[in-house]
């Protein structure tokens, strides 16, 4: 069994497109899903420490226990948690696969968008 770790927005509309994508990219066959609402901002900006870290204690069993090759986080249009736009959420997407990136030098983090039409694209790739 092989895994990924998808750090997403809790948003239903998001979550299929995001796992299709990622078990191609990563050549997965399972996407561990970690939703928050924005998560990319909160990742970002890390104002609430209990909601990073709990991020990170769901990171740490994907990656412990279900041996993840690598992480993902995510943004979207239309996002109730993060309502700022693509340029600005784009921003927090960098600043969130940084942050990742430290916590977790041995994999490799991606960056991604979700568009209205469900369309997934790359904002950025920290390969490890």
């Amino acid at each position: 069994m092989s895994f990924c770790t998808a750090i997403n927005c809790m948003d239903g509309r998001v979550q299929l497109p995001v796992i299709q994508y990622l078990k191609k990219h990563f050549k997965v066959e399972y996407v561990d899903t970690i939703t928050e609402p924005g998560p990319n901002a909160t990742l970002a900006k890390r104002i609430s420490a209990s909601a990073v870290e709990s991020i990170h204690r769901r990171i740490r069993i994907s990656v412990d226990r279900h041996k993840s090759v690598g992480i993902a986080v995510v943004g979207h249009a239309d996002c109730a948690g993060n309502p700022a736009g693509e340029r600005e959420q784009t921003e927090h997407t960098l600043e969130a696969m940084r942050y990742l990136k430290e916590m977790y030098p041995g994999l490799p983090v991606v960056g991604l968008w979700v568009n209205e039409a469900r369309g997934v694209s790359e904002v950025g790739d920290h390969s490890a």
